[in-house]
């Protein structure tokens, strides 16, 4: 009996170290799959930000803010902008198909911060945001980060996601 309990015990552990009920699951040799939608309200419940503060960039919108970036092939693709409101809060996460793929929203990404350093953003405040804004790329994930109060952390806890 004693014995049973203790293989059952090891078992366990087994099942936990391996990250079963984690926010990684593996994906493959030396890669790691994350959920794009728990990483964002990982992050709007960090930042406080109500659930109707941000909303989705999708369809015209999307090909507006980031030309081309629709015609990626993506496995997760999370794009938001706060709904009403002059803050710079700018977040997507996607998981592309390829590296290339990733490789390519990145640039696609990066035009967009680059516009909006270079006159997009009209005020001050909000164009010395976007000088601070990041694209992220690990694998086959691109990010754009842009975020004026939370912009450190945020980058923070999309790195933590890959380490």
């Amino acid at each position: 009996m004693k014995k049973r309990a203790v293989w059952v015990l090891a078992a366990l552990v087994l099942l936990l170290a391996s990250g079963c009920g984690g926010r990684k699951e593996e994906a493959g040799p030396g890669s790691a799959e994350v959920s794009a939608n728990s990483l964002y309200a990982s992050m709007a419940e960090e930042c406080g930000w109500e659930e109707d503060y941000m909303a989705d960039v999708e369809g015209e919108l999307l090909e507006s803010y980031y030309p081309g970036l629709s015609e990626i092939p993506a496995k997760q693709l999370v794009a938001k902008v706060p709904a009403m409101s002059s803050d710079v809060n700018e977040i997507v996460l996607m998981q592309c198909e390829t590296e290339e793929d990733a490789e390519n929203a990145a640039a696609i990404l990066q035009a967009r911060v680059d516009a909006q350093v270079e006159g997009g953003a009209w005020y001050p405040e909000t164009q010395a945001a976007w000088e601070k804004a990041q694209v992220l790329r690990r694998g086959a994930y691109a990010a754009l980060i842009a975020s004026g109060e939370f912009q450190e952390s945020l980058e923070e806890q999309f790195n933590q996601q890959f380490s």
